[in-house]
């Protein structure tokens, strides 16, 4: 059976449309070869999301965004989003969150499923929709407040400067000025001392060797003494003490006890007046010699003859 050629070119033209219906969704995003099932979300603002923007569920494209509209009596937009049609089910209750790919990758949608529920979402429902900051957002609202902490830390510095400036006054700036020269000197007389102080060590050197050297030696000859007094016999040394404090015991004992001739010295009451007693008399005896010396030493140069010793009426004198 052979065609016409009108039959040929109509058929060349419908294939023609289908292709160009074809690209067409293509190039929109649409391929009419997969079956697919389309949802809908309301954003308040979807943040620079665009036609063709993958739809990903924990990091798996599984499909794209189809359209965006905007509600004109309510001033919401309305995202159009396909998914491939038995790639994913999830139920109504799962949130679509619009969510930034990177610094330049723009933003997508990621479907964050809600497994808990047995509503599993439809072709055509309506699903909840979420945003998260994207990181020039995030890291704009962590810098607010670091920003506000340098501001004030800036205005507190700029503060302290300008009463560090009123307080630098001349006469501060002269006496600063007066205080550092004031250091110098010190500094060169500690240097000064320094070098001394090396000159010293240097030229009597000698001296602290040999005082060193003496040190050591004292030291070793304590060491010998300590071991020399640490292998003396302490428990013999220790009885012979008590040994001789007992004797002196015993000897206090005796004279206490009027035993010996110290001790009847000490304790016999009638020697004691007997000894007291030839004292006095005794005492008495000079005492005359002083007072009549005559009566006890005769000198006769002429053969005189002594005189009689006349007993005095006072016998004190």
């Amino acid at each position: 059976m052979r065609l016409s050629r009108e039959v040929k070119t109509g058929i060349l033209a419908i294939g023609a449309i289908l292709l160009f219906i074809f690209g067409y969704s293509y190039l929109k995003g649409t391929n009419l070869l997969e079956k697919t099932r389309t949802f809908y979300v309301k954003y308040d603002n979807v943040e620079g999301l665009a036609k063709s923007a993958p739809v990903t569920v924990n990091g798996l494209i599984i499909g794209k965004v189809t359209d965006i509209d905007y509600v004109s009596d309510t001033g919401k937009l309305v995202v159009e989003f396909s998914v491939e049609e038995e790639e994913f089910q999830f139920s109504k209750q799962s949130t679509i969150n619009i969510y930034s790919t990177g610094l330049i990758g723009g933003k997508a949608l990621s479907i964050v499923p809600e497994y808990a529920s047995r509503n599993m979402a439809q072709r055509g429902d309506t699903l909840l929709g979420s945003s998260e900051d994207g990181m020039l957002t995030a890291v704009t609202k962590a810098l607010g407040p670091l920003e506000k902490k340098v501001n004030g830390t800036l205005a507190t510095m700029d503060s302290l400067l300008i009463s560090f400036t009123k307080l630098l006054d001349d006469e501060t700036r002269e006496d600063l000025q007066g205080a550092i020269k004031k250091l110098n000197a010190t500094m060169g007389s500690l240097n000064g001392a320094s070098n001394s102080l090396d000159g010293l060590l240097r030229n009597n050197s000698d001296k602290l060797d040999r005082t060193f050297t003496n040190l050591d030696e004292m030291a070793v000859n304590f060491n010998q003494l300590s071991d020399s007094l640490a292998q003396l016999e302490t428990g013999k040394l220790v009885t012979e003490f008590q040994t001789v404090i007992s004797r002196f015991e015993s000897i206090a004992s005796g004279l206490e006890n009027g035993e010996g001739s110290v001790g009847k010295l000490l304790k016999d009451d009638k020697l004691y007046e007997n000894l007291e007693g030839a004292s006095r008399q005794l005492e008495q005896l000079l005492q005359d010699v002083k007072l009549n010396p005559k009566r006890y030493v005769h000198i006769s140069v002429f053969g005189k003859k002594n005189k009689e010793y006349n007993t005095p009426d006072d016998p004190d004198q």
